[in-house]
């Protein structure tokens, strides 16, 4: 078998099998085939994609190529979820604890900020002493014992994943479907959950500018968990404005202390009951309509906020920021506002943007090895829909004397658009793929 002969096949529009793709991923990852031909394997795929027994197999082989989880230690079904990424997206930090209140095991490795998106372990460790690198024991032993623990990434998951996306992203082959869904199924299928709840984001602030692609990852990525016997459902959720209120380390983990106690933004209330529903539901609680019960009950008597504070002390965080996140959290006291220039209503926003500008801020990070400010962030006081008059604040920022407040306040007057004629708000929830 020669590389040259796959990439013809697949440039044609030929179906590939199990041994053809097998050679092309592990011959690149062990460095037998050259960049320049895996790029033009990628670009073949770019053009005639894959279908879906060919994801189904690219996927398995990626997920095989390094270490695949064992969660048995773990009693109980495990259930996995994963968003595609957004700003202000903290939504783990308020569903994790409904979950596991309800006795459901949540054993989650989450991943830390690049690009314009946030990251689960920078904002968990906003809280001081937080420790999101436990031994594999210590993990298997903390969900056993509180039914949640949340780390980094440590393990060698799918690393011909690793490889090939840093490729995709230097050839332009990133966003095409098979490749997105085999990418991030990949990682899932070697992290050894049950089942999978996917939050696709829709709109201008995702990698899914529209509805109709966001429905087909989707939809592959459920279909690459059924074949390989995994139960999965996707929430597709609207990312044409920020989620919640706040965007920033710091002020994520506030704004879901907030929402667990029963406060907050109500977009952000349901999207956490629904994505906590389908987990429950997934895991055998019962029917969708009976676990979006059960996990309101969670939420409103307070049960999710216990697990919470048992979840943070025992990985070692202040415990003491459930009573004062103010006082706990590390949140920068210099605010500058940024303002409406005219009177009317919100019509759109670009959420890329808004991501971006809360970099600038120094909450992200543009390389893994930059160092981010948990102090630093953005607050949203108007939304889509929201009626405006000339000089309202319309967003907080929260800066140091590191922040390139500048290029963040340039970002923002591009990304709020006023009009004069009134923009319906929007909804969150926007299609269920099952």
């Amino acid at each position: 078998m020669r590389p040259y002969d796959v990439i013809l096949k697949k440039r044609n529009g030929g179906k590939l099998t199990k041994e053809e793709i097998q050679y092309m991923i592990m011959g690149y990852v062990n460095g037998e085939i050259p960049d320049y031909q895996m790029s033009a394997f990628l670009m073949a795929i770019y053009f005639r994609h894959l279908d879906k027994d060919e994801r189904a197999i690219f996927t398995e082989i990626m997920a095989k190529s390094g270490d695949m989880l064992d969660l048995s230690p773990i009693k109980g079904v495990k259930v996995d979820k994963h968003s595609t990424g957004g700003v202000g997206d903290k939504t783990t930090l308020v569903v994790a604890p409904i979950v596991a209140s309800l006795g459901i095991p949540v054993a989650k490795m989450s991943g830390r900020a690049l690009g314009h998106t946030g990251g689960t372990i920078d904002k968990l460790e906003s809280i001081p002493g937080f420790k999101t690198s436990l031994s594999l024991e210590k993990f298997f032993e903390n969900v056993n014992k509180y039914k949640i623990a949340v780390v980094g990434q440590t393990a060698n998951l799918a690393p011909a994943d690793k490889k090939i996306y840093a490729l995709r992203d230097a050839t332009a082959t990133v966003d095409e479907i098979s490749l997105i869904a085999s990418s991030i199924m990949s990682k899932k299928l070697a992290g050894g959950a049950d089942a999978f709840v996917l939050d696709v984001k829709v709109g201008s602030g995702a990698f899914m500018k529209d509805i109709s692609s966001a429905k087909e990852l989707a939809s592959a990525m459920v279909e690459i968990a059924k074949s390989h016997n995994k139960t999965a459902v996707a929430v597709l959720t609207n990312m044409d404005e920020p989620l919640g209120t706040f965007a920033g380390n710091s002020l994520e983990v506030l704004e879901a202390i907030n929402t667990l106690k029963g406060q907050g933004d109500e977009k952000f209330r349901i999207l956490c009951l629904t994505l906590s529903a389908w987990m429950c539901h997934l895991a055998g609680l019962g029917s969708y309509e009976k676990c979006l019960e059960l996990s309101k009950e969670a939420l409103d008597t307070g049960k999710a906020l216990e697990k919470f504070r048992e979840f943070v002390k025992a990985q070692e965080g202040n415990e003491m920021v459930v009573e004062s996140p103010e006082k706990i959290l590390p949140i920068s006291s210099k605010i500058v506002e940024f303002k409406a220039s005219e009177d009317g209503y919100i019509s759109s926003i670009d959420t890329e943007k808004v991501g971006i500008a809360c970099n600038y801020l120094g909450a992200g990070r543009v390389k893994k090895e930059d160092n981010i400010d948990h102090s630093v962030g953005l607050e949203f006081l108007k939304k889509i829909g929201d009626k405006v008059k000339n000089g309202d604040t319309l967003v907080r920022l929260y800066v140091t004397e590191k922040s390139n407040i500048n290029e963040a306040m340039n970002l923002l007057k591009q990304a709020y658009n006023i009009s004069s004629s009134k923009t319906n708000s929007l909804e969150i929830i926007l299609d269920i793929v099952k």
